[in-house]
């Protein structure tokens, strides 16, 4: 029987059409995801994989493998959404803590496939700036919130019978007025080459940024405009006015409302992780139905090594 992380780390290089872009993906190393890939090959006894000098492709087999593994993936999800439905969900209410990224971007998709398959369970959407919403959660405010934490960070223990699944990994990018120079080039650009550029620091003081605020300031970079509260939106609009460059996550740059240059950085190890706070001990089928509809929508980009 085929490992389901396996399959899962298949159709992430189908879909990124590369190990090392698939490895960024689902938060492993590129030597642990061609681990597992090698492992998945002598399951299945073929070559699933051609490598080139842009990436990787699937070979036939390949293809054909993770067909079948999409359909038993989504099988999987379909299963735990049928036994969270057995266990009772005929009524009641799920209270959801959010932060403003994620509430624009990754809940309203799940919110939906959550009311088709529950319509008689009440939602409400609270505000939560991480890490406030971890402590909602720990306090019974809300059954489930939408967190983040940041690498490099220092780490902070969650509460007692708190638990996070992440959710979503992405990396942070460098995001410039439109036409820039730091952003011209399509290789990676190193973390040095910041040093002198004006900077808009991004809550220096909020403490999920504050290990990455550090690592900037020791790559050189001057900060120029500093903003102390966590609005994404607010620093990509100052940018994009030519006030200085930033460094946020990768789903921020894409969704941006304002026009903004993009480009990765090296090494590429300043990330964001995004999760779902939930309590570990008290049986809650609604909120296990949502945290299940989350794994479907965004699982495979955070896998479990």
């Amino acid at each position: 029987m085929y490992d389901p992380t396996r399959l899962a780390a298949l159709i992430a290089v189908s879909e990124a059409g590369s190990i090392t872009r698939a490895a960024e993906r689902l938060g492993y190393t590129v030597p642990a995801l061609s681990q597992q890939l090698a492992k998945l090959e002598r399951e299945a006894g073929a070559a699933l994989l051609v490598r080139h000098h842009r990436g990787a492709r699937l070979t036939g087999a390949g293809e054909l493998l993770a067909g079948h593994a999409r359909r038993v993936l989504d099988e999987m999800e379909r299963a735990r959404h049928e036994l969270a439905r057995l266990a009772g969900l005929s009524g009641g209410r799920l209270r959801l803590g959010t932060f403003q990224t994620a509430g624009i971007h990754l809940l309203p998709p799940v919110l939906s496939a959550f009311r088709r398959a529950h319509p008689e369970v009440g939602l409400t959407v609270t505000d939560r700036e991480p890490p406030s919403g971890v402590a909602a959660v720990a306090e019974g405010e809300v059954d489930l919130a939408l967190t983040h934490t940041y690498e490099p960070a220092d780490p902070v223990p969650l509460p007692a019978a708190v638990s996070a699944e992440p959710v979503l990994v992405e990396e942070l990018v460098l995001v410039t007025q439109p036409g820039h120079a730091l952003t011209s080039g399509t290789s990676r650009l190193p973390l040095t080459g910041l040093a002198g550029q004006p900077v808009i620091s991004m809550a220096p003081e909020h403490p999920p940024r504050q290990a990455v605020e550090r690592a900037l300031a020791e790559a050189g970079a001057t900060p120029a405009v500093v903003v102390d509260t966590p609005g994404y939106a607010l620093v990509c609009a100052l940018v994009s006015a030519g006030l200085g460059v930033a460094v946020v996550p990768e789903m921020v740059a894409r969704t941006a409302s304002t026009p903004v240059g993009m480009r990765l950085l090296d090494p590429g190890d300043l990330r964001r992780t995004i999760s779902v706070a939930y309590r570990t001990d008290e049986p809650n089928p609604a909120a296990d139905s949502f945290r299940a509809l989350l794994r479907g929508a965004f699982g495979r980009s955070a896998a479990a090594g």
